[in-house]
């Protein structure tokens, strides 16, 4: 589905991305984790097209088209959904009308603006969001775990092929935190050719959710990939130890090529 290769990414001439590889294939979900700075934010907007970044080399593939030249617009109509970690507000354009424009913009539907709004109420249900949420302006005045919830409504009302979620745990608390974990395993039980690549600095997620591939992010590069184990290695025992245990694995790899 999703084929990264080799990705160098820039910004004011300052490269964030180093040579990203990933793959992501359908009905796979994959964790994303690294400190502050690592590039994680970086990678997830070059991905959905954002002008912000200028893309130095590399490619970027989805459903086996070339992504670079195309626009964010059209890269949302492949099915590529963005979950912003700061979602903008719109005000007096309502969360309904928003969802209904993309549905219509992303593909053919025969579904009623009638049966949008009832989907859209059971959605924001399942969310614990009220009943009178998607008549309200998108984002204007909600609260940050609002803000996080009206984000997987949206993923869960376009359905798109590959969800990028952008720290969508982060300011959650422990309630919110769980609807929304539980709400990402259910939207992937639900459309079992979509994927979701979600991205995080923390494990506390994973306490509900298990991943089928877990990626550490540090100064640009994907370091090392692994199962859940891995992030509960980086609970326990920080990104330090693990970007110190790359270091000399390569270290000792090039110790034996001088030495051969």
């Amino acid at each position: 589905m999703l084929e990264v290769r080799n990705l160098r990414a820039s910004v004011e001439g300052r490269e964030i991305l180093k040579g990203i590889d990933l793959e992501v294939k359908p009905d796979e979900f994959h964790v994303l984790m690294g400190p502050n700075g690592s590039g994680k934010s970086t990678l997830a907007k070059v991905l959905a097209g954002s002008y912000e970044f200028v893309v130095r080399s590399g490619s970027i593939k989805f459903l086996g088209k070339e992504l670079k030249k195309l626009t964010p617009d059209k890269r949302a109509k492949l099915g590529i959904f963005l979950a912003f970690q700061h979602p903008v507000e719109i005000p007096g354009v309502s969360v309904f009308n928003v969802l209904r424009k993309a549905k219509q913009a992303s593909r053919f539907t025969k579904e009623t603006p009638l049966k949008t709004r009832e989907k859209l109420i059971g959605y924001a249900e399942s969310l614990k969001l009220s009943d009178d949420f998607i008549r309200r302006s998108l984002n204007e005045g909600f609260s940050g775990g609002e803000k996080k919830r009206s984000e997987i409504l949206q993923m869960m009302a376009l359905a798109p092929k590959l969800a990028i979620l952008d720290e969508i745990d982060s300011g959650l608390d422990v309630d919110a935190l769980k609807i929304v974990a539980l709400s990402i395993k259910r939207y992937l039980e639900l459309n079992r050719q979509s994927s979701v690549l979600l991205i995080t600095h923390y494990a506390r997620i994973l306490k509900y959710l298990k991943p089928d591939f877990v990626h550490i992010m540090v100064d640009g590069k994907i370091i090392k990939s692994g199962t859940i184990n891995l992030a509960k290695t980086i609970e326990k025992s920080g990104y330090l130890n693990i970007r110190k245990e790359v270091d000399d694995v390569q270290r000792n790899k090039k110790s034996d090529r001088i030495a051969g």
